[in-house]
């Protein structure tokens, strides 16, 4: 399940060019970060992920 999207990613550096696997990293890392995000939220007893749970 691809959580990013490739236009939006090229639009925030424009000039640049991006290796094939770079995509496939990145949507790792934001899958990680959501994940610990939401473990902590879980900790704190909510069911709701807030920005300080990043």
């Amino acid at each position: 399940m691809a959580l990013i999207v490739r236009s939006k990613v090229k639009s925030v550096v424009k000039g640049m060019r991006f290796s094939g696997d770079f995509y496939d990293a990145l949507d790792k890392k934001v899958e990680e970060i959501v994940k610990t995000a939401s473990i902590r939220a879980k900790k704190n007893r909510r069911s709701t992920i807030r920005p300080h749970d990043l």
